[in-house]
């Protein structure tokens, strides 16, 4: 990960990271995962309909991307939904974060359904105006965002509303589940209220970074950062 002062002049242009959807919606994502049920690991994302056997001991916490809600439940059977989880048999606590996943995934579902988003190359002829350029499509509630990267790919996070922060992945630092970067795994956090890109190849997205986000572990659903070209 390196920190360095360079900021190109293509860091006010605006376009998009083209994403290809999954067949079905991603609903909610694994934060935390114990006492073995099968086949679900930390950080996997699981879709409606999915079924988890927690038994009396397991323990699973769940954050849903689009209504927000944390789940911390134990023992029992967990029937995944799209917003919530049904419990059978054990006992759940559910908390509302702060998070834009919904935001996040609507733009997906509309530029794989559509064929056409408002994300563009940003090598593309056409550019936007000025204050589209800076303009963020989704917000961060997390200092240390979780970035979902696909293998082999490099990705830049730089600030956009002031110059001075870069950030490159993969470096230094530890890729959890195969494809996540923590950067609380490395003591690395972001600036409250900034505005960034980040570019994959010759596409980005830009973001901003809330005003109140906190530094470290937050939950997941709140401070992850997709990127999957």
């Amino acid at each position: 990960m390196r920190l360095t002062s360079s900021v190109t002049a293509t860091a006010l242009i605006w376009a998009g990271l083209t994403i290809q959807a999954p067949a079905q919606t991603l609903t909610a994502i694994v934060e935390d995962v114990r006492g073995g049920p099968a086949g679900v690991e930390f950080m996997d994302y699981v879709k409606p309909g999915r079924v988890i056997q927690l038994g009396s001991n397991g323990k699973i916490v769940i954050g849903y991307l689009k209504s927000c809600w944390r789940e911390t439940i134990t023992g029992g059977k967990v029937t995944i939904g799209t917003g919530w989880s049904e419990v059978s048999g054990g006992k759940v606590d559910r908390t509302q974060i702060a998070c834009d996943g919904g935001k996040m995934q609507l733009t997906y579902e509309v530029a794989s359904k559509s064929g056409a988003s408002v994300f563009r190359d940003i090598h593309r002829a056409e550019q936007p105006t000025l204050a589209d350029a800076s303009r963020p499509q989704f917000v961060l509630h997390g200092l240390s965002p979780i970035v979902e990267v696909k293998r082999g790919s490099s990705v830049v996070i730089e600030r956009i509303d002031n110059v001075g922060e870069r950030y490159e992945i993969p470096g230094p630092g530890k890729i959890v589940h195969g494809r996540f970067y923590d950067f609380a795994d490395d003591n690395k956090q972001l600036t409250a209220a900034g505005t960034y890109r980040v570019t994959v190849g010759k596409q980005l997205v830009v973001f901003k970074v809330d005003n109140d986000a906190k530094p470290g572990k937050t939950p997941i659903a709140g401070r992850l950062l997709r990127l999957t070209p």
